[in-house]
C-alpha cells in the first residue's frame, strides 16, 4: 500500500443503471481536487465534458493515451486507467505524477479481471488512493476481491432503479425503435448497420475504436431522435449513457485476443443492463438472422434478469513498480508471480511483448544500459497498438522510434513526426480507410503527448489533433452516408401515428421535402417519385406521397387559382396541346363541340384534390382556353358569329365559311363566281371583318400573325384527331420548302420559296400597278429582290396570277403581259374540314395558300416535270 492508503476506501458496488458513476462524480467534484480513472478514452471525454460544465475549463485535466488537456494548476483530473498518474512516483512524461489528489476512482473496477488489461486496473484498485477519499466502483461480483484484497473498504451495494427483462429472439425488422444492436466485431457491426439502413432506415454506430469526435457525433445523431437504431461493440457496456430501450444479442460469444469464447454471464449483463435508464425498464434480448442465431439458456436468462452473477474469483496481477537496473531484472520484475492467493499472472500484453522481442536483438539490448535508459525503454514499448497490428510489427514501429528515443538528445526529430502526420490528413476514402487512418493518428497523437519524447510538443500534439479531428467528421459522415437512409427513417416514422407532426414542404424545383427529407417533386399536381430512389422504396414513398401530398396540393391549387392569367400558357407534347401553369402540366385541351370551341380536360393527378377544388380548376382553365382563342383568334370568332347572321347574303356565308375552316386563307378562283354575285354592302362587311380579296388568295389580315396561325394549326388538327403541330408560326416573309411543313396555311409556295401571303400579295399588287392594257410592260424585281425572293421564284409566283413574258426591251429588260387567271391555278386541293366543310376549299401548291406539299429534290426522276408544273400551272 501506499501512503495514502490511511484515506477511506468505498467500494460502491452493484448492476448497470444503479447511478454508480454519477455518485461518484458528485464526491469527485465537492472535494478541493481529484483523480478518476475509466476504462475508455470516450467515458473518460464524456465526464470531462460534464465536469468542465461545472468547474469551468481551466481547472480541469483530460489525460488519455492521444490527448492531454492540463491547463495550470488544474485541480480534477479525468483519465483512462492506462494513463491515470502513478502515485508517489515522478515522470519525464509530466500529467499530475507524484501528486496526491483528495479524491480518487477507478469506474468499472472489475476489469481487472480482463485477461489483456486486468493488470492495469488491479494496480489502480490496489494503490490509488485520495488522500481525504478514495472509491472503487464495479460490479457486484467485485465484492469479495475487494474484502480480500482491500481489507479497509466500506463495502456500499446499490440496486437498479430499472427493472431489465427478457423479451426473446427477434428479426432485425422487427426490432421496437430506441434498441441498441450488440456485435463483436467491426465487420458484424457494419454487416447489421447495412441491413437495419435497408429495413429501417439505419443506424448510428458505436465503437472503441471511434475517435470521441465521430463517436459523440453518432451517439448525437441516435440522441435527437435522426434514427431509432444504434449498432455497437461491446464498448457500450463500459458506462455510456444513452437512451435505450432494448438490448438485442447479434452473437453472444467473441474473440479475445486469443480465442473465440462465449461471454461470461457478467459481461452479458453489464452489456444488456444499457437498456433502460433512471425509472424507465428496458428489454434484452437476441437478434434472429438468415442462419439462425444465438440464444440465452434460461439459466443466463434468470439470472441477468435477477442481477445475480458469480463472483470473481481472481484478478490479473502485474509488478506496476518494476526495477529499471537492466532489462533482464525488468522482464524478471514484470514476469514475476503475484503473492495473494486472489491475485492471477497476467498473461503477457503487448507491450510485455515487443519488450521481450525487441531485447533479444544485439543492435538494440547492448546500446540499452542504465537505469534512465532502461526506463525510457520500456516507455517506448509501452506504446499501445492502435493499429492492432500484433507484436512484431508493432515491435517494428517502436524499434524505428527508439533510433532516436536513445541516442542523442533522445527527441524524435520533429520533421518526421510532421510528416507521418501530413500523410495521413486525407479525409478520402471509405469507412474502413478513415478508420484505419484514425486508429494511425491515434500513435502520433500519443507520441506527441510525450513532453520528454519530442523538443517542442504542443505543435506536434495540436497538429494530431487537428488531423484527428478532421478525419473524425470525414468518418461520421461516411458512417452516415453508408448507414443512414434518413428519408427511409423519417418515412418509416411518418407512415405511424405522428405522421400529422412531420413538417412537409416544398423546396427547390418543387422538391417535396417530408422533415428535410426529399421524397420527389411535383411536376404540376402529378407526383414523381425520386429518381435516385431503388426500387424496393418506390412504394413506401409513394405511399408516403398519399399521405402527405393533400395539403400541399391544396396550397398550390389556390395558388393557380388567384394567379395572374399570364400564368397560364400552351404548349404541344407528344402531339397533344397542353395547358401549363408555371410551367407545369395541369390538363390537355381536346377537341370539343366546335373547331373555335375546344374542351379543357383536366390531369388526373386533380382527383387528389378535393372535388370542390377540382371542379374550380377545371372551370379555371376552360375559361382561360375560351379567352386565349377569342384574343388570338378573334377575326375568325368574329366571322364565325357573322356567318350564322340569318339576314347575310349567302354566298357571303359560304364565303366565310370556307375563311374559318381554312384558318383565314383561301384561294380566290374557286370563289370567283361567289364575289361577282356579292353587292356592294357584302363587300363592305369583308372589309369590316378584316377579309383582304387578293388577287390570288382570300385572305383574314389579322389572321396572318405567327400566333393566330400556330394556334389554329392546333386546333384544326384537334378537331380532325391529328396529332397536334409544334405552336410555331410563320412569322419570317420567306422560307424554304422542306418535307416539314409550316405549321398554318399563311403562305404560298413559289418554286422552292415560301411566301407569306400578305407579302405575295404586295407584289402582285405592283406587277398590276404597272399594267397598261395590252401593252407589254416591265416589272421592277427590287421589292422582290429586297424581301430575299429568288427571280426564279418572283417568275413562278408572277406565272401563278396570270403574268407571261413578253420578250425584252431593246435595253434586255423583261417585259410582261397579263393574260388573267388559267384553270391550272384555281385548281383546288385538300380534304374539307371543320364544322363548316363543303362551303370552301384550300388551293394547290402553286395556285393557292396551303400547307406546302413535301419538297422535290433536284436529283429526283421527276424534278424536271415537277419544275414545269411549278412555273406553268
Amino acid at each position: 500500500m501506499t501512503r495514502f492508503s490511511r484515506s477511506s476506501v468505498t467500494a460502491v458496488l452493484g448492476p448497470t443503471n444503479t447511478g454508480k458513476t454519477h455518485l461518484a462524480i458528485e464526491r469527485f467534484c465537492a472535494h478541493s481536487s481529484g483523480l478518476m480513472g475509466f476504462p475508455l478514452r470516450l467515458l473518460a471525454r464524456e465526464v470531462y465534458d460534464r465536469v468542465v460544465a461545472i468547474k469551468g475549463p481551466g481547472e480541469v485535466a483530460l489525460l488519455t493515451g492521444e490527448e492531454r488537456i492540463e491547463p495550470p494548476g488544474a485541480r480534477w483530473y479525468l483519465a483512462t486507467a492506462e494513463s491515470m498518474p502513478v502515485p508517489g512516483r515522478a515522470s519525464a512524461a509530466g500529467g499530475g505524477e507524484g501528486r496526491d489528489f483528495s479524491f480518487v476512482a477507478i469506474d468499472e473496477a472489475q476489469l481487472g479481471a480482463h485477461p489483456e488489461r486486468g493488470h492495469v486496473f488491479t494496480d489502480r484498485m490496489l494503490r490509488a488512493r485520495g488522500r481525504d477519499e478514495t472509491m472503487i466502483l464495479g460490479s457486484q461480483s467485485l465484492e469479495p476481491l475487494v474484502r480480500a484484497l482491500v481489507d479497509d473498504a466500506e463495502i456500499i451495494s446499490r440496486p437498479r432503479f430499472s427493472t431489465l427483462s427478457y423479451a426473446g429472439a427477434r428479426k432485425l425488422s422487427r426490432l421496437p425503435p430506441r434498441s441498441a444492436i450488440i456485435a463483436f466485431s467491426a465487420e458484424e457491426v457494419y454487416a447489421v448497420a447495412e441491413m437495419l439502413r435497408r429495413l429501417r432506415g439505419g443506424a448510428a454506430v458505436v465503437m472503441g475504436a471511434l475517435s470521441p469526435a465521430t463517436r459523440n457525433a453518432q451517439v448525437a445523431m441516435y440522441q435527437a431522435g435522426e434514427v431509432d437504431y444504434l449498432v455497437a461493440t461491446d464498448a457500450i457496456g463500459m458506462g455510456l449513457n444513452l437512451d435505450v430501450d432494448h438490448v438485442a444479442f447479434a452473437a453472444l460469444a467473441k474473440f479475445d485476443g486469443q480465442k473465440r469464447r462465449r461471454l461470461q454471464l457478467a459481461e452479458m449483463a453489464q452489456i444488456a443492463g444499457r437498456a433502460g435508464r433512471h425509472q424507465r425498464d428496458g428489454s434484452f434480448g437476441t437478434v434472429v438472422t438468415g442462419g439462425g442465431g444465438a440464444e440465452f439458456t434460461p439459466e443466463e436468462i434468470e439470472r441477468i434478469e435477477a442481477h445475480e452473477f458469480p463472483p470473481l474469483d481472481a484478478l490479473f496481477w502485474r509488478n506496476a513498480s518494476p526495477r529499471f537496473d537492466s532489462l533482464d531484472m525488468l522482464i524478471g520484475d514484470l514476469d514475476a508471480r503475484p503473492q495473494h492467493e486472489r491475485l492471477r499472472a497476467a498473461p503477457e500484453a503487448i507491450d510485455l511483448a515487443v519488450l521481450r522481442r525487441l531485447a533479444g536483438q544485439p543492435g538494440i539490448a547492448e546500446r540499452v544500459r542504465g537505469s534512465a535508459l532502461v526506463e525510457r525503454f520500456w516507455a517506448a514499448c509501452s506504446l499501445p497498438d492502435f493499429e492492432k497490428r500484433a507484436a512484431e510489427h508493432h515491435a517494428a514501429l517502436v524499434a524505428g522510434l527508439w533510433q532516436h528515443l536513445g541516442r542523442g538528445n533522445g527527441h524524435i526529430p520533429v520533421a518526421m513526426v510532421a510528416r507521418r502526420i501530413a500523410d495521413l490528413d486525407n479525409v478520402q476514402g471509405d469507412v474502413e480507410r478513415l478508420g484505419a487512418r484514425i486508429a494511425a493518428i491515434r500513435t502520433w497523437a500519443y507520441v506527441a503527448q510525450r513532453r520528454d519524447w519530442l523538443a517542442d510538443p504542443g505543435e506536434m500534439a495540436e497538429r494530431a489533433r487537428a488531423v484527428e479531428g478532421r478525419l473524425s467528421d470525414a468518418l461520421h459522415k461516411a458512417l452516415t452516408q453508408r448507414f443512414v437512409d434518413r428519408r427511409t427513417a423519417v418515412l418509416l416514422r411518418g407512415l405511424g401515428q405522428d405522421a400529422a407532426l412531420l413538417p412537409v414542404r416544398l423546396g427547390e424545383d418543387d422538391t417535396v421535402l417530408v422533415d428535410g427529407e426529399p421524397i420527389g417533386r411535383l411536376s404540376g399536381f402529378r407526383f414523381e417519385v425520386d429518381g435516385d430512389a431503388r426500387l424496393a422504396d418506390r412504394k413506401m414513398l409513394l405511399a408516403a406521397a398519399e399521405r402527405h401530398l393533400p395539403g400541399l396540393l391544396a396550397q398550390r391549387a389556390r395558388a393557380l387559382l388567384a394567379d395572374d392569367p399570364q400564368g397560364l400558357s400552351l404548349e404541344v407534347a407528344d402531339g397533344s396541346l397542353g395547358l401549363m401553369w408555371r410551367g407545369h402540366a395541369i390538363g390537355r385541351v381536346v377537341r370539343g363541340r366546335a373547331l373555335l370551341a375546344p374542351r379543357f380536360m383536366a390531369d388526373r393527378a386533380l382527383g387528389a384534390l378535393p372535388d370542390s377544388l377540382a371542379s374550380q380548376i377545371s372551370r379555371h382553365g376552360q375559361h382561360w382556353i375560351d379567352r386565349h382563342i377569342a384574343r388570338h383568334l378573334d377575326p375568325l370568332v368574329r366571322i364565325d358569329r357573322a356567318i350564322g347572321d340569318p339576314h347575310a347574303p349567302g354566298e357571303l356565308r359560304a364565303l366565310l365559311a370556307g375563311l374559318v375552316d381554312a384558318g383565314g386563307v383561301v384561294a380566290r378562283l374557286p370563289h370567283e363566281a361567289r364575289l361577282a354575285r356579292l353587292d356592294a354592302g357584302a363587300r363592305k362587311a369583308l372589309r369590316r371583318l378584316g377579309v383582304v380579296l387578293g388577287s390570288l388568295d382570300i385572305h383574314v389580315r389579322a389572321m396572318i400573325a405567327p400566333g393566330p396561325q400556330g394556334l389554329f394549326a392546333a386546333l384544326d388538327n384537334l378537331w380532325r384527331d391529328a396529332p397536334v403541330p409544334l405552336l410555331e408560326g410563320g412569322g419570317s416573309p420567306l422560307a424554304p420548302v422542306t418535307a416539314r411543313p409550316v405549321p398554318g396555311c399563311a403562305y404560298r409556295r413559289c418554286g422552292s420559296q415560301l411566301v407569306r401571303i400578305d407579302l405575295a400579295e404586295k407584289l402582285l399588287r405592283g406587277a398590276h400597278d404597272r399594267r397598261k392594257g395590252p401593252q407589254a410592260f416591265a416589272i421592277d424585281p427590287a421589292r422582290a429582290v429586297s424581301m430575299g425572293l429568288k427571280p426564279e421564284n418572283h417568275e413562278k409566283l408572277l406565272f401563278a396570277a396570270g403574268f407571261r413574258k413578253a420578250g425584252k426591251d431593246d435595253g434586255g429588260v423583261q417585259l410582261w403581259r397579263w393574260r388573267g387567271l388559267g384553270k391550272a391555278a384555281g385548281k383546288a386541293h385538300g380534304k374539307p374540314r371543320g364544322k363548316h366543310a363543303g362551303n370552301g376549299s384550300n388551293a394547290s401548291a402553286d395556285g393557292a395558300a396551303q400547307k406546302p406539299a413535301p419538297a422535290i429534290s433536284a436529283d429526283h426522276p421527276f424534278a424536271a416535270l415537277a419544275e414545269i408544273r411549278h412555273g406553268h400551272g
